[in-house]
C-alpha cells in the first residue's frame, strides 16, 4: 500500500485508501461519516440528517462464500437504489459507500479470498460492479478481522489492485473514480488504556509511524456500550471483576444505554485516564462514550491532523446527541 507497513494489530479507525492534498479536519475535505444499518426500523434514510456528514456508509453486503462474487435480490436492490437516490438529493448531499462485511459467519472467508490472486480479481470487480449499478460513491471492506501478518500483507495486497481497478474502470468508463475505504476496527472505547497496547491513541499513532499519510486516516466514534454483570456490586471501576456479559448479549445502543441509566438511577462516572464514560447500577455495568469523551476524542484527532471521523451507527444514537 504505497510503501506503508501495515501495522498487525487492529485499533478503532477507517482508512481512506484515496489521497487529497486538504486533508485536515476543519479544511474543506474533512470526513464527517458514519454507518448506516440498513436492519434499522427506527431510522429510514430520509431520516438521516445530512447536514451532520459528509460520508454515509450502507451496512452491509456479503458476497457468496464460494463464488466471491455479490449476488443482490431484486428486494435488496431496490433498498440500495433508494439509499443512494435519497440521500443524493438531499437539501445537503452526502457520499455514499457500500460497506462489504462477514460473510454468514465464516471468519475464513476473507483470508481464503485475499490469499490468490483470482479470487482476489473476482471480489473486486463484483464489488466495483455492484458499486456503480446501485448509484454508490465508493465501497468499504469492514473484515473482522485479519489475524496473521500473511493476512495483513494479503490484506494490502488486495488495496493495491482494487485501487489499480477503480482507477482503470474510472479511466474507461470515464467517470468519477470511487472511493475505497477500509474499516480496521478492534477496541471498543478508550483513547488511552495504560495496561494495554489496544486502545485508540496507540493504534492511530502506529498507523502513523508505519507511513500512513494522516490524509488517510479517520478516527472511530462508537455510538453503543458493552455491558456486564459485576461479581460485585461495591467493585465497579473500569477493568471491575465481572462474571459474564450484560443484557442483549452484552452490547446496548447509546439510546438504549441512556434509558436503563435513567431508569435505574445509575451512577455515571468519566473517567479522564482512559478518556470513556461508563455507568453502574446495581451488578449492571456499561462502559460506552457519551458527549464528553466524543468531544475529547475529537480534539484529539484534530491535533493529529487527521482526515476527520466516523460513527458506528446512525440509529443507535438518542435524538442526535452524539
Amino acid at each position: 500500500m504505497g510503501g506503508v507497513k501495515v501495522p498487525i494489530f487492529i485499533i478503532p479507525v477507517i482508512v481512506f485508501f484515496t489521497m487529497s492534498s486538504e486533508g485536515a479536519m476543519g479544511s474543506p475535505q474533512a470526513i464527517k461519516g458514519a454507518y448506516y444499518p440498513s436492519w434499522s426500523e427506527i431510522l429510514l434514510p430520509s431520516d438521516i440528517d445530512t447536514t451532520l456528514f459528509t460520508h454515509i456508509f450502507y451496512a452491509f453486503l456479503s458476497p457468496d462464500n464460494n463464488t466471491y462474487k455479490f449476488k443482490v435480490s431484486d428486494f435488496t436492490g431496490i433498498l440500495l437504489t433508494n439509499f443512494t437516490t435519497i440521500l443524493h438529493q438531499k437539501a445537503s448531499p452526502v457520499k455514499t459507500l457500500v460497506s462489504f462485511a462477514g460473510v454468514n459467519g465464516d471468519k475464513q472467508f476473507y483470508a481464503r479470498m485475499v490469499s490468490q490472486p483470482v479470487t482476489r480479481g473476482i471480489f473486486i470487480n463484483s464489488a466495483i460492479d455492484v458499486a456503480r449499478r446501485y448509484g454508490f460513491d465508493g465501497l468499504d471492506l469492514d473484515w473482522e478481522f485479519p489475524q496473521t501478518t500473511q493476512e495483513m500483507e494479503d490484506l494490502g495486497q488486495l488495496f493495491d489492485e482494487w485501487r489499480h481497478a477503480i482507477n482503470e474502470e474510472a479511466s474507461l468508463t470515464r467517470r468519477p473514480s470511487l472511493l475505497l475505504t477500509a474499516a480496521v476496527t478492534g477496541a471498543h472505547a478508550l483513547l488511552y488504556d495504560p495496561t494495554s497496547n489496544i486502545s485508540t491513541s496507540y493504534g492511530l499513532n502506529s498507523w502513523l509511524g508505519a507511513g500512513l499519510p494522516r490524509t488517510m486516516l479517520v478516527i472511530r466514534l462508537p455510538q453503543y456500550g458493552r455491558t456486564w454483570q459485576l461479581k460485585d456490586p461495591n467493585v465497579n471501576g473500569i477493568g471491575a471483576p465481572a462474571v459474564g456479559p450484560g443484557p442483549i448479549n452484552g452490547v446496548l445502543t447509546f439510546r438504549q444505554l441512556e434509558r436503563r441509566n435513567e431508569e435505574n438511577g445509575a451512577t455515571v462516572v468519566f473517567d479522564p485516564q482512559t478518556v470513556s464514560t461508563y455507568s453502574y447500577a446495581g451488578t449492571l455495568w456499561v462502559g460506552y462514550d457519551d458527549m464528553n469523551p466524543t468531544a475529547a476524542k475529537l480534539s484529539y484527532a484534530k491535533n493529529l491532523k487527521l482526515r476527520g471521523y466516523f460513527f458506528w451507527a446512525l440509529s443507535f444514537d438518542n435524538e442526535w446527541k452524539l
